[in-house]
């Protein structure tokens, strides 16, 4: 019973609004679809949960997005 845990920011897609609701769709049968081309995972019973973060709950080097981009430019 495998289960795959995807985090993304809200800041993608349309306006800032994190992925449209194809897009996860997309990511959820394509995850599925490699677990079962890849390791011969059963569909039926593959879990994947997409979890849409806010960029300022995102980190990277110790600060989050929005400082660290505003550092690197």
């Amino acid at each position: 019973m495998p289960y795959v845990n995807i985090k993304v920011t809200r800041e993608g897609g349309p306006e800032g609004t994190g992925p449209s609701d194809e897009d996860k769709a997309r990511l959820i049968a394509g995850v599925t679809d490699l677990l079962s081309d890849i390791l011969g995972k059963d569909p039926s019973t593959t879990f994947v949960v997409i979890d849409e973060v806010a960029l300022g709950n995102w980190g990277i080097r110790g600060l989050p997005v929005p400082e660290f981009r505003r550092r690197k430019q």
